[in-house]
């Protein structure tokens, strides 16, 4: 099977400049479930994955959350705490 090539990322050449070693898992988008799919095929428990959720306020400032994967953000409880 022909490797897709993936876009080089800043994060991949800050890892790339450091000298760090990194397995890169692609996964094809999932719009509910992805974070089981991928701790399925990884062989980790889903709280092992890291999910990464971006959100706007009311004035467009962006906010970005890191939750672990089989934990949900309720927007509602966001919005009041914005």
């Amino acid at each position: 099977m022909t490797r897709k090539k993936l876009p080089v990322t800043p994060a991949i050449r800050m890892l790339r400049d450091h000298s760090v070693e990194y397995v890169e898992n692609v996964f094809p988008y999932e719009p509910h479930g992805g974070t089981a799919l991928c701790a399925k095929a990884l062989g980790v428990d889903e709280y092992m994955i890291i999910k990464t959720l971006v959100f706007e306020d009311d004035n467009r400032r962006p906010l970005v959350v890191l939750m672990h994967g089989d934990k949900q953000v309720s927007t509602r409880q966001l919005a009041r705490y914005l």
